[in-house]
């Protein structure tokens, strides 16, 4: 590494000021837990050699082109780069390359292992360093070495004033003392996940509230220290709020929520799980005022249909397309039903454990059509194979659903679901009226809706160039719209989700398609091989996983409470 020399740090120093405002956001996984990101020689020879040399400035000509490319240039080349290593290499060769260099490198330090973390701290406290390293620190994890942190530990990150992304999940022998020390003077923050530290009180909430007043994500799960009064100048002071986890913060109450909801009218996503002291009124006026919510988890709170039928009439929540109800025992079907009628693009809709619900919920969910992937009714007992049936023949996007424990249902319901195209995962834990039938009607090789009539058009029309079949559902599939042309641009996006026009080399490629297709699957179904749907990426994928874990595919136990859920996404 470079040697400590007071004329190189001063330079240094100026690229760090510009380094946040130049540097390109780094492509790295910055939507999961683990956050990420002159005075020049115009050569390779160090910068103070050069000043004291009489330069004829004609032989800059000579120089390669790479040494005349302007440091935006650089910084952009050297975000290109996904091994450390290799960005180190790129600082070892100039001192300029170093210092458009650097500020990328350490834009996330690595501290997986306790050695690296060791590392990162020494140079980060060490004076003679050749870099003010602790300016360039934007995103700090600890969550790995959650076992092994302390308030000594932290001492070191004190210094950086710098970090935009902060988490310190699990690590549950920091106090208010470490945290703080971290925190105080951090204006820069956006995201903190302190989950899991339950020793922490008011007094941490209170510097993060007096100093990071940037703050967009917040996630406090477990800490059941912070009350009210420490909540409140939080959502006065950080209206930039957009996610906001509360989940089993027990002295949270309306006066809090009522806060969040008047002072941060960006609000996207609020876990208020387990917070049973919050009552229906402040429900209903957190769905009616926060007009972008995305995601409300409300899982075992004490609120019953008031809060939901006191909802504003004719008007529809476009956003929300979470909604977690999870042991809500009192929120029968005329919640249900007034939910759907105001949410027509909710997702994923968690009912499980509201035992009151019966086949009118259901049949309300049935409205939500396409737009519903994820349903979650384990332990609603009600149900019977009737309500099941409609909800797959009006609901045939669903990839997953959760039926445990509802007993009424037979070998009819799984038949049924095992018609749908893009099921993936299904529970039906102690659902004791099942038999083998069901089982061989999920393992069975599904028909696919092979569209005979195009595809013969295709074979007997050899010359056929143009080909439109805009809002023709059988044709908008993955693999089909593939040999598309792209939608104008002027197109709204709910014509571009209609669109599916081929037209010249596109036709060709759909009718070889089709006929492997065809071929692929006579020859599959003759050998018994069971059809295999295409895999699809989903966004909400992750979180659904966890969340049926919690809401009773492994239930062995209808007594035992639930909480886990997906941790906030910066």
């Amino acid at each position: 590494m470079f040697r400590s020399r007071g004329h190189f740090r001063h330079s240094a120093g100026t690229a760090s000021e510009s380094s946040s405002s130049t540097s390109p956001e780094r492509v790295a996984d910055d939507d999961t837990d683990f956050f990420m990101q002159v005075n020049d020689s115009q050569s390779s020879v160090g910068v103070g050699n050069l000043r004291d040399l009489q330069v004829d400035t004609r032989q800059s000509v000579a120089l390669p082109p790479i040494s005349r490319l302007p440091s935006e240039l650089l910084i952009a080349i050297f975000a290109k780069l996904s091994s450390p290593t290799d960005m180190l290499n790129c600082m070892r060769v100039c001192q300029r390359w170093a210092t458009n260099c650097v500020a990328i490198l350490w834009h996330r330090p690595s501290c997986n292992t306790w050695e690296n973390l060791e590392k990162v701290a020494g140079a980060i406290s060490n004076p003679n360093s050749y870099f003010p390293y602790y300016e360039f620190v934007k995103r700090l994890n600890l969550a790995t070495l959650s076992t092994m942190v302390n308030d000594g530990t932290i001492i070191s990150f004190a210094q950086c004033k710098r970090i935009e992304r902060l988490t310190l999940t699990n690590c549950s022998t920091l106090t208010d003392t470490g945290v703080s020390d971290l925190v105080d003077g951090n204006s820069h923050l956006q995201a903190l996940d302190m989950s899991e530290l339950k020793s922490l009180t008011d007094h941490t909430i209170f510097i993060v509230a007096r100093n990071c007043l940037r703050l967009q994500g917040l996630n406090i799960t477990s800490c059941v220290k912070v009350t009210d009064d420490a909540l409140v100048t939080l959502a006065e002071s950080c209206r930039q709020l957009k996610r906001l986890k509360l989940n089993g913060v027990v002295q949270v109450t309306d006066r809090s929520i009522q806060a969040f909801v008047d002072n941060c009218p960006s609000m996207l996503e609020i876990d208020l799980q387990g917070c049973r002291l919050i009552t229906n009124s402040v429900v209903t006026t957190l769905l009616s005022t926060l007009r972008y919510l995305r995601e409300l988890r409300l899982a075992h709170c004490d609120i019953t249909d008031q809060a939901f039928l006191h909802l504003p009439e004719r008007i529809t929540f476009d956003s929300l397309r979470i909604l977690d109800l999870t042991a809500c025992e009192n929120v029968r079907d005329d919640a249900v039903e007034k939910i759907i009628s105001s949410t027509p693009r909710l997702r994923n809709l968690v009912l499980s454990k509201c035992r009151f619900i019966t086949d009118r919920a259901v049949q309300a969910i049935c409205k939500l059509g396409r737009n519903i992937h994820y349903v979650h009714l384990g332990h609603c007992s009600n149900i019977t194979d009737s309500a099941v049936t409609q909800l797959v023949k009006s609901c045939n996007r669903i990839r997953y659903i959760d039926l445990a424990c509802c007993n009424r249902l037979t070998d009819a319901s799984v038949q049924q679901l095992a018609t749908l195209p893009k099921l993936r995962r299904i529970g039906l834990v102690k659902c004791q009226a099942i038999t083998d039938r069901s089982i061989l009607a999920l393992a069975k090789p599904r028909i696919p809706q092979h569209p005979l009539g195009i595809h013969q058009l295709l074979n007997h029309c050899p010359r056929l160039t143009h080909l439109s079949l805009t809002g023709v559902h059988a044709f908008l599939r993955e693999e089909l719209t593939a040999f598309c042309r792209e939608a104008p641009p002027e197109f709204t996006p709910q014509q571009r989700e209609v669109f599916c026009v081929f037209s010249g080399g596109g036709v060709s490629r759909l009718r070889d398609f089709l006929n492997q297709a065809a071929m692929a699957y006579h020859r599959d179904f003759e050998e018994g091989t069971m059809f295999d749907d295409a895999d699809e990426i989903d966004e909400d994928e992750g979180q659904v996983t966890g969340l049926m874990n919690a809401t009773g595919l492994n239930d062995d136990d209808d007594e035992t409470p639930e909480g886990t859920t997906a941790p906030i996404q910066g």
